[in-house]
């Protein structure tokens, strides 16, 4: 097995490739911390193929903000990219320009709006804005004009979600200040685009509403002398279970990790592969009798005499505290609970039951051993939130181990 350590500095990752014998338990040196975030590329390449088998000949726009959900965008890029992917959505600047400075030449959509005062970043990074109204485009467009250049812009339309975005319902005002974007000199309408709010839920009544809206403004902009060349509404739910809205291209996000949108979409309908593990190593064990108090608040007291152990582990790593009292890992093929509340930077397990348990043992806090199981919607809904919370959390400061 190939492990690929990726160590984020404040502006750079930075790739270092190793090998590791297939089923050695070690502390990996590499990542700096005996805890890490596992990302398996295999099983991402598995999710877009899966994806890509369900959209067809649509095109495939990855989205890979917030770093790729936590699992690195320069690494899902590149695995995107050999999947044929030519299309990319981030959602700030500074991902965009990671993605650039990491060299990639693939078209980059930024989701959200962008300040006039960046327009001029826009421009040298050749990035794909979106916008609603015509006094940002301008800005576009005049920083393009100085540049030499011309810039490509979608149009965001509020079909319902309630974010940005022209309102589907206001045409007229929409026609009138389209027709100013369509006459600038320097900035072209590449497409529009939409967010659906509730396509993983059951009832698919309002998602067909946001679609119907969603098809009126296109009407209504075409027959209004405004040209729209490119479509995107679908979502990673959409993907799943509303085909009528694949249009040109489908944005799938969660769903390229392995995570389904909600427990209310049908999972029959894409199979998928868990991309994001966290593991650690057991860095301090210690017996303790029985009565003896473990962590902030004295949650947890030893009712009889126990093992213990520290993993480097804690709230600031994204193991959320909430999570506490309900919180298990797995440690030698056995299901242990967490004792105590979570610390920022530690948590302790009670392994009194784990046979032959010792410094060094590898603990999954998520993933699987191939009998037990613990996935992001377990930690999630333990938690009252949803796995892409939880995903994106593990991935700002724990160090990324890529396999294959």
């Amino acid at each position: 097995m190939v492990y690929n350590f990726c160590i984020q500095e404040i502006k750079a990752y930075n790739f270092a490739l190793i090998k590791i014998e297939k089923g050695e338990k070690e502390m990996y040196k590499e990542a700096l911390r005996p805890v890490w975030a596992e990302i398996n590329l295999s099983n991402l390449d598995y999710n877009i193929k899966n994806i890509k088998a369900k959209i067809g000949d649509r095109e495939m726009i990855g989205v890979i903000k917030a770093d790729a959900y936590g699992h690195g965008s320069v690494k899902v890029a590149e695995v995107l990219r050999e999947n044929g992917c030519r299309i990319f959505a981030i959602a700030t600047l500074q991902e965009a320009i990671t993605l650039r400075e990491a060299g990639a030449k693939e078209e980059i959509i930024i989701l959200g709006l962008t300040p006039d005062m960046y327009a001029d970043t826009i421009v040298k990074y050749d990035i794909t804005p979106v916008f609603c109204d015509s006094a940002n485009a301008k800005a576009f467009s005049d920083a393009a004009a100085k540049a030499g250049k011309v810039v490509s812009g979608l149009i965001a339309v509020d079909t319902g979600m309630g974010r940005i975005g022209y309102l589907a319902d206001d045409l007229d005002y929409a026609a009138e200040d389209l027709k100013k974007v369509a006459a600038l000199p320097n900035f072209r309408i590449r497409g529009m685009f939409s967010h659906m709010s509730t396509a993983d839920a059951f009832d698919k009544t309002y998602s067909h509403q946001q679609e119907a809206k969603y098809n009126r403004f296109y009407e209504a902009m075409t027959a209004a002398g405004i040209e729209i060349p490119f479509r995107t509404l679908a979502n990673s739910a959409s993907v799943m279970e509303i085909p009528s809205v694949y249009f040109d291209a489908c944005r799938p996000g969660i769903i390229l990790y392995g995570c389904y949108p909600s427990d209310e979409v049908d999972v029959n309908q894409l199979s998928l592969k868990p991309v994001m593990s966290v593991k650690a190593n057991i860095v301090h064990l210690k017996d303790v009798p029985a009565g003896f108090s473990v962590g902030y608040g004295r949650k947890y007291i030893s009712e009889k005499p126990s093992k213990i152990a520290t993993i480097a582990l804690g709230y600031a790593d994204g193991y959320p505290r909430p999570y506490s009292a309900q919180a298990k890992v797995i440690v030698n093929g056995v299901i242990a609970p967490i004792a105590g509340n979570i610390c920022m930077d530690q948590c302790m397990i009670d392994v009194t039951d784990v046979p032959d348990v010792k410094v060094g043992d590898e603990v999954i806090v998520m993933g699987t051993d191939g009998k037990n199981t613990i996935l992001a919607d377990d930690i999630a809904k333990a938690t009252g939130t949803i796995n892409y919370e939880i995903t994106c959390a593990f991935g700002q400061r724990l160090p990324k181990v890529y396999v294959k």
